[in-house]
């Protein structure tokens, strides 16, 4: 006889079990690691305090002065009715808008500013005007229905691989969430939901909807943020939809072969040549191909689809493996602003456009947070010191938008672009560089960048301040100091930057000439500690008090870099690398000729910081060897040279001059 269980205690476990259930189906999936929140992070340090403080108050202002000269802002004026006029400039113009909005948002939450606050409640109630009884937002159409600016097409959506009505809006939700987490108000969110509201309405599977996807990636990435800020999962579905229907069919206008147009028919161009999931090479435009990177890997966090994150496993191999730069820059052809083929990385001629090398950043750091590894944070720290900071100048209002790696003395940076894309970019970005620094898994926490900082943030349910004091990255020594609020055990993951291992990048796309005999030393409470590597980071997992210090130093000899047999451009080439930092040969240090000079491989090299010159910076020099050539341009006469080479990052902020990065190690290099 079975014994009888009383009905009270299935009601209650019932009751357990649908409580729990409950509780399953509102857990929603996200990345394994969260970043810390960049406002909870205090930069004080003397690299990138001032960089930041110099975002604010110059770059940002002069963004917003430029929006309204160049008449991006009067464009929504004549949109809303309070202008007349036609529309000005290019039909993605509305991005520029947004994205120095979004970099404004970020420095109100770090710096409140009632003026900077006054612009940015102006531009939204004007954006609110402009914005059509539906939703729809793109000026390039509302001035004009009947005659829209060049390529938006005859019709709303009709032509989305060129018109960029959907790239602009993802721009939009980007600010507005910017904004909303800020300042807390939701005028600007209102504006984007309605919009989104709209999208979801118009594009799908279902019924009567559109099935097409963006010519420019972006709005997978802004409805994602919308997703995980109003929680209504619509918004992510229809991001994963825009992704999904790539690589099925052509969709869009067609062109003649002599229109500007043309080229936005590749379906390679738009990675529209096979379904993302079956993509394993990095083709097309390499920035909207990096944004749709990111918004594969959201897809794959937030919406529970692995499968997406493993596709990007491929096509990461592929980029870090065969189409990277040194500087973490990609994007090797200038007419298509595209990844070329494997190892294909020309130098006068690289484009490394700069919103290319902020589109890497934002999907390594995903990466890293899906996946926890160390090798895509050293892809994302080369990123920003050699691929994004070249792309504003040390005085915060001179620009570049591609960065070659060499040049002949007629490149310089520009005050403006009529297409304007990388400096509002390169703006938001370092808004929230203190969001890179440091991860959290658990009770864990990650420890990437080393910046000169205060962090307070809770781990594991426990109040934890950090404090770096580092002169990073002209020195590798790095003092962080761990305080909990109370005395509790819980681990710190902390990097060991491939650098330091003989690892240029994760791959052997670029590696070391020589060795580097000197290891990375670290200790706790000045006591020893071993170093013992998994996935990049040595775990101290151990019981934390309030004082305890961790001191970890990292050797910084100037290192020789050397390319793979396969990238013809940089045989018999060498470049010089020290810390996270590449450098470069500038004419203005060097008798007013950078292109003729050879560093052979038995030069000895040296360096030392320069404070008086370029902001402070470290500066290497060599005993080198320069020739110069005769009328048939054939070398005619070999001498001695001191060579002297300053941080690629900081090239170009004295004039156009002659500029190499990779040095012919011989005669035969030239």
């Amino acid at each position: 006889m079975k014994p009888k269980i009383p009905l009270g205690f299935l009601l209650l476990l019932g009751a357990g079990f649908l409580c729990l259930l409950g509780q399953f189906r509102t857990m929603k999936p996200d990345y394994p690691i969260m970043p810390v929140d960049f406002a909870k992070v205090r930069i004080t340090d003397e690299f990138w305090a001032p960089r930041l403080e110099r975002n604010r108050t110059v770059t940002i202002p002069y963004l917003l002065k430029m929006n309204e000269e160049s008449g991006r802002v009067d464009n929504f004026r004549i949109a809303a009715g309070l202008k007349t006029g036609k529309h000005t400039g290019k039909r993605y113009n509305d991005s520029d808008v947004f994205k120095t909005m979004e970099a404004a948002a970020y420095s109100l939450r770090l710096h409140p500013d009632p003026e900077l606050k006054k612009k940015l409640d102006d531009l939204i109630a004007l954006i609110a005007r402009a914005q059509e009884p539906d939703g729809y937002i793109f000026t390039a159409r509302t001035i004009d229905p009947k005659n829209p600016a060049p390529g938006s097409g005859r019709e709303r959506w009709l032509n989305l691989r060129v018109s960029h009505e959907l790239y602009n809006v993802g721009h939009m939700y980007e600010a507005a969430v910017a904004h909303f987490i800020a300042t807390g108000e939701r005028s600007f969110l209102e504006i984007a939901i309605k919009n989104a509201d709209l999208l979801v309405r118009t594009f799908g599977p279902g019924l009567g909807k559109r099935r097409a996807f963006p010519g420019h990636q972006e709005v997978e990435i802004g409805l994602a943020k919308l997703y995980r800020l109003t929680g209504r999962r619509e918004y992510l579905d229809l991001a994963k939809f825009f992704l999904d229907e790539r690589g099925h069919y052509h969709n869009g206008e067609t062109y003649p072969s002599d229109s500007p147009f043309v080229i936005y028919n590749s379906d390679e161009y738009l990675q529209n040549h096979k379904p993302v999931l079956e993509q394993t090479e990095a083709v097309g435009h390499a920035v909207r191909a990096t944004y749709m990177y990111s918004g594969m890997a959201d897809v794959a966090a937030l919406g529970g689809f692995p499968e997406y994150s493993a596709a990007l496993d491929k096509l990461w191999a592929n980029v870090v493996g065969k189409k990277l730069y040194i500087t973490g820059g990609i994007g090797a052809t200038g007419e298509y602003e595209a990844f070329g083929a494997d190892y294909d990385l020309p130098n006068a001629r690289a484009y490394a456009e700069t919103c290319a090398a902020i589109g890497n950043a934002l999907w390594n750091q995903r990466m890293f947070e899906l996946r926890g590894e160390a090798k895509y944070i050293d892809v994302l720290e080369r990123t920003i010191f050699n691929g994004i900071l070249p792309g504003v100048s040390l005085s915060g209002d001179r620009f570049f938008y591609q960065n070659p790696l060499e040049s002949a003395g007629r490149y310089e940076r520009s005050s403006w672009f009529e297409v304007a894309c990388c400096p509002a970019n390169v703006a938001r970005f370092l808004s929230t560089i203190g969001g890179y620094i440091y991860g959290v898994l658990n009770d864990t926490l990650y420890i990437n960048l080393f910046v000169d900082s205060t962090a307070r943030f809770e781990l594991g349910g426990r109040p934890v301040e950090i404090v770096q004091e580092t002169k990073y990255p002209w020195n590798g020594d790095v003092k962080i100091m761990v305080n909990p609020s109370r005395p509790g055990k819980f681990g710190i993951r902390l990097r060991i930057p491939g650098w330091a291992l003989n690892q240029p990048v994760p791959s052997d796309l670029y590696r070391f000439l020589d060795k580097n005999e000197q290891p990375a030393r670290l200790t706790i409470n000045r006591k020893s500690a071993a170093i013992i590597l998994e996935n990049g980071y040595v775990e101290l997992r151990r019981k934390w008090r309030s004082g305890d210090l961790v001191e970890l130093r990292l050797p910084m000899p100037v290192r020789r870099v050397i390319a793979h047999e396969k990238v013809k451009e940089d045989a018999g080439k060498v470049a010089l690398q020290r810390g996270p930092i590449l450098f470069c040969v500038e004419a203005v240090d060097n008798g007013g000729k950078a292109l003729n000079i050879i560093l052979p491989d038995a030069a000895a090299v040296t360096h030392w910081f320069r404070p008086d010159l370029l902001a402070g910076v470290a500066i290497i020099t060599a005993k080198a060897r320069a020739v110069d050539f005769g009328p048939d341009g054939k070398i005619a006469a070999e001498r001695g040279h001191q060579l002297m080479a300053v941080p690629y990052f900081a090239w170009a902020n004295r004039g156009a001059n002659e500029m190499a990065v990779w040095l012919p190690r011989s005669e035969g290099g030239i």
